[in-house]
């Protein structure tokens, strides 16, 4: 296998002033293998069903969906929303099942206020992941803007099917750069790395903020992080001056400098 077939890109509904369809071509011309989509059940056109068959058409691999996350704070509230999540997310697991999307992403909270992680909704993701399991199907927990609840689950969920996203952006404009590795040693199944100048989660393409990336790096190799080079990329900004084949190329020659940097000692 080429050294590079493991680096990865979102394929983003936020791009601006593109079609889906000029952005997958992109990716693929640029010359990745590998993307995860965006399983969000919003009333985009094309719809996500339709995404995914022309990203299959194209001959790309999809390593993961991230899941949506609207109404997720109601996860943790004793309310219909919150029981209602638990049949959204266990339908969207297997209809990844029946698509060979062999992993889900999910968020655990959404803006920057939420209930107190409890056991209302610990009992709820317990039913979510152990159906996952079921279907051989893994979920990683993306850290989010709030502390404290990616700790409360991993602690508390015991199955070895269930394990964390690492997303560099949040670490950085949300946690300050803080996270505890070692808790999440050999629990990191999946990552989002972008970067930002800590104004906002800006999803720029690493090197382009001011996240320390050998630190960042050298945490996931601690972690035994071994899974593929996974950027959450927007075409945005002043990228959108580069035009979106460019915008590719760079992040594909980005992506390249990690994954050197993942595998020297």
């Amino acid at each position: 296998m080429n050294n590079n077939d493991n680096i990865a890109v979102v394929v983003s509904n936020d791009n601006k002033d593109v079609t889906i369809y000029e952005t997958i071509n992109a990716i693929k011309n640029a010359g990745f293998k590998n993307v995860f989509i965006q399983w969000y059940n919003k009333d985009w056109n094309p719809s996500q069903e339709e995404q995914l068959e022309y990203i299959r058409k194209c001959g790309l691999n999809v390593i993961f969906a991230h899941l949506g996350y609207q109404g997720i704070n109601n996860l943790w509230l004793d309310n219909e929303i919150g029981n209602s999540l638990v049949q959204r997310y266990k339908n969207d697991i297997k209809i990844c099942k029946d698509n060979n999307i062999p992993m889900v992403v999910m968020h655990l909270t959404s803006k920057s206020d939420a209930p107190q992680y409890n056991e209302i909704g610990l009992n709820r993701l317990k039913e979510i992941v152990n159906y996952a399991k079921e279907l051989n199907v893994k979920v990683a927990f993306e850290n989010t803007k709030i502390k404290g609840y990616l700790d409360y689950v991993i602690d508390n969920i015991d199955n070895g099917n269930v394990g964390i996203c690492f997303d560099s952006g949040h670490y950085h404009v949300h946690f300050n750069d803080e996270l505890n590795f070692k808790k999440f040693k050999n629990k990191i199944f999946a990552v989002h790395l972008h970067d930002n100048d800590q104004s906002d989660d800006l999803h720029l393409m690493p090197f382009d903020g001011t996240l320390n990336w050998k630190e960042v790096i050298n945490n996931l190799k601690e972690c035994n992080y071994t899974g593929p080079i996974t950027m959450e990329l927007c075409y945005r900004y002043e990228y959108l001056d580069m035009g979106i084949d460019k915008f590719y190329e760079k992040g594909y020659e980005v992506g390249i400098q990690l994954n050197k940097m993942m595998k020297e000692d």
